[in-house]
């Protein structure tokens, strides 16, 4: 029956479950196991002591047997870190697992140092502890967030000196343990809790010194990754000065001591009231240096012509403006004065020289008459013939005529000169004056 598969209506007794777990558990064989002792118990006149050890950065345990002569030998005590050889080993009876230890070996300071150092450099490489991805605390801020030792020198620091820089400074203590194996995971717990508040501006984390053996839970690797992940900045203050736990390296910010953490989490009123003080009497002689370099600049400008006498430079340039008109009518005037001579003058010349003035003088111009009108000016007795009728053109106005001999020179007689009422010709209407134009 026990190795067919449970069910509800075939159900495995204890003793089946019992012996199939016992038989697996001494299938694992020899481990070498590391951890932290918690609880040790070594009564006198037994062979068997019994020991708690636990994981020191979750929360997570195992009971061990060891034969009391080793313990005693190797003086164990509560917290001490060590390294065990033994066999897992399942009681049937009592359904309890234990780890039956036959070597135990002490982790000494320089093991633990160079795990740490180990360490360090693995942080390292992956950038933890690079000055780029820290983050810059808030000035001034809403609520600070404090993980430390319950009632400890710590958390008296940070609060003394913080609330006598600035009396209105707001806390969120968490109380934790701060050395052994309950460090790591209420630690933990606490900077998860500070990250979720909104409240909570940055988170301080603060302890006393001590050994290197105490300081260890703040070299954890589980801790320092969950401060590298917070997104709420973080103040160290471990230990003094000379310790260095790697909390401090991956850190936004590592104060020296707690004392220092208390001082730089917030600022200092009488500092910040002094700041503002002479950035207000920088500002004052700033306004009153600017003010009076104005003042100067228009006064300056008061005592320029332009805004002294206004109306002084506008009267000079119409001055001018009225000379230069002044000029301009007479230079319009000479040339009209001159233009005007020329064409008198020039007038003259053609009266004197046109047609009208010579016929007045006595001349007459004589031009042939043909049945389609006037043909020209007579220049040759040639051109008339008797009987040729002529239009003769004086000063003050023209007769018609018509030739009563030939050509050819010889002078007429008295018979043959036209008369203006004769059978000769006639004077024209409007005789008297010259032709237009003429």
């Amino acid at each position: 029956m026990s190795d067919e598969k449970s069910s509800p209506e075939n159900p495995w007794p204890v003793r089946t479950v019992a012996r199939k777990i016992f038989d697996w558990i001494n299938r694992l064989g020899d481990v070498w196991v590391e951890g932290q002792v918690t609880q040790l118990s070594a009564r006198p006149g037994t062979a068997t002591a019994f020991l708690t050890l636990r994981d020191p950065s979750v929360d997570m345990s195992m009971q061990l047997t060891a034969p009391v002569g080793m313990v005693r030998e190797l003086q164990l005590s509560e917290g001490s870190r060590v390294v065990v050889h033994g066999k897992p080993n399942f009681f049937p009876n009592r359904g309890t697992l234990s780890l039956r230890v036959d070597e135990i070996r002490q982790v000494g300071i320089g093991e633990l140092l160079a795990r740490i150092e180990r360490l360090r450099k693995l942080l390292n490489a992956e950038g933890l502890f690079d000055p780029r991805r820290k983050r810059k605390p808030p000035f001034l801020p809403n609520k600070i967030g404090l993980i430390t030792g319950r009632a400890s020198a710590a958390e008296r620091d940070v609060l003394t000196n913080a609330h006598a820089r600035w009396p209105g400074a707001r806390f969120r203590v968490v109380n934790v343990a701060v050395q052994g194996a309950l460090a790591v995971p209420q630690i933990l717990t606490a900077l998860s809790t500070l990250d979720r508040d909104a409240e909570v501006d940055v988170i301080v984390l603060a302890r006393g010194g001590g050994s290197v053996e105490d300081l260890l839970p703040f070299s954890d690797e589980a801790l320092c990754r969950a401060v590298a992940q917070c997104r709420t900045p973080v103040l160290s203050a471990i230990g003094h000065e000379p310790d260095t736990p790697l909390v401090d390296h991956v850190a936004d910010v590592r104060c020296s001591t707690p004392t220092d953490a208390g001082k730089r989490v917030v600022p200092d009123v009488a500092e910040e009231g002094e700041r503002i003080r002479q950035l207000r009497d920088r500002s004052r002689r700033a306004l009153h240096g600017w003010v009076d370099r104005e003042r100067k600049l228009l006064a300056a400008l008061r005592t320029r012509p332009a805004l002294s006498d206004p109306y002084g430079p506008l009267d000079r340039r119409a001055e001018d403006v009225d000379r230069l008109r002044e000029r301009a009518r007479r230079a319009v005037r000479n040339r009209l004065d001159a233009e005007t001579a020329g064409l008198v003058a020039t007038t003259a010349r053609l009266t004197t020289l046109g047609p009208a003035a010579t016929l007045a003088r006595g001349y007459a111009v004589v031009q042939l008459v043909t049945p389609d009108g006037v043909d020209g000016v007579l220049r040759s007795t040639s051109q008339a013939p008797a009987g040729t009728r002529l239009r003769v053109r004086v000063a003050d106005g023209a007769v018609h005529a018509v030739v009563a001999t030939g050509g050819g020179g010889v002078p007429a007689t008295a018979g043959d000169r036209a008369t203006a009422d004769g059978v000769g010709g006639q004077a024209e209407e409007g005789g008297g004056g010259a032709e237009p134009g003429t």
